[in-house]
């Protein structure tokens, strides 16, 4: 895929972003299963990033952009909005750097995200979803606090970051036909892409985002970019209004397509990985895997990678769903 010289994020940044995290993120486990195999007629990778510091790919890119500030800029600190995976990442990257973080958050997000965010010693200003816009509420305390907004997804470093755990992933499975991404703002399904194109060329990267959500996808498909509010869905890391303006144009460049799955579908996929791979996955984490076993594209007989991307589940809420 022959992408624009001038996008924004390059191979060379997600490798760069791969060496700052040396020593500071996990490099998650790639795991397989025979039962997923078989299902699939595929030969499936998982790269589980529900084992990554905080439970979520969103450490990596925290890290690597708040890695980069300027001491001024630390020492007055940083803010961020984020329905939990984001906020914790950054409140854990806070505390490794030393940079004091406040973090905006919905007054409905999932308890247990909530609790470690504070854990991990962030200051955190509640929300109401129904009333006010959390990116205007953010702006307002940082302006007046002079603190460095940290973006969920919508920055260069953060994109280049989030890559790098599909670099991994090529880097342990090699060379893959398609490979399964969740998608929200586009973070991750953009550092994932521009590293396919790198190291397995052939590869098709599947976007996957929620049906209550699909802003993404429409955007792809009409080539304009959509937005929805506050949709209702149990992927509440996948609840964002639009694509950004940095994750737009790479995922146009580099995505081959994108599909949705429904809520109910999303919690039998989840339901899967808990009882066959044995392993905790949060909804937003399962979009992947959920759109490789509902949505029966032609991969048997290929190799296949899914990103896992959390496992901060809100035990309670989700027994009650399931």
């Amino acid at each position: 895929m022959n992408a624009p010289a001038t996008l924004p994020v390059k191979y060379a940044e997600i490798a760069a972003a791969s060496e700052r995290l040396a020593g500071h993120a996990a490099r998650t486990p790639v795991l397989t299963s025979r039962a997923v195999d078989a299902r699939t007629g595929a030969r499936v990778f998982f790269k589980c990033e529900n084992f990554q510091r905080m439970g979520a790919f969103k450490f990596r890119g925290a890290f690597n952009a708040m890695v980069q500030l300027p001491q001024e800029a630390r020492s007055r600190g940083v803010l961020a909005y984020s329905s939990g995976n984001h906020a914790q990442a950054v409140a854990l990257a806070g505390r490794e750097l030393g940079i004091r973080a406040t973090i905006v958050m919905p007054q409905e997000a999932p308890r247990v995200k909530l609790e470690a965010t504070r854990g991990y010693g962030a200051e955190v200003v509640l929300y109401d979803e129904r009333t006010t816009s959390r990116e205007d509420l953010a702006q307002r305390i940082a302006s007046e606090r002079g603190l460095t907004l940290i973006p969920p997804f919508d920055h260069p470093h953060i994109v280049a970051g989030q890559g790098t755990a599909a670099k991994e992933l090529f880097e342990e499975a090699g060379a893959l036909d398609y490979l399964f991404v969740p998608c929200g703002g586009g973070g991750l399904i953009s550092g994932c892409a521009v590293a396919a194109a790198e190291l397995s060329p052939g590869c098709k990267v599947i976007g996957v985002e929620p049906e209550a959500g699909d802003d993404a996808t429409r955007s792809f498909k009409s080539k304009t970019l959509h937005t929805c509010h506050n949709p209702e869905t149990i992927a509440d890391g996948a609840r964002t209004h639009s694509l950004g303006k940095i994750t737009f144009p790479l995922v146009l460049a580099y995505v081959h397509d994108m599909i949705t799955v429904s809520d109910r579908e999303l919690l039998a996929g989840m339901r899967y990985l808990w009882e066959r791979m044995k392993i905790v996955v949060e909804p937003t984490g399962a979009l992947g895997a959920a759109g490789l076993f509902e949505r029966g594209l032609p991969v048997a007989g290929g190799r296949v990678g899914v990103l896992i991307s959390g496992g901060n589940v809100d035990l309670q809420a989700i027994c009650r769903l399931l």
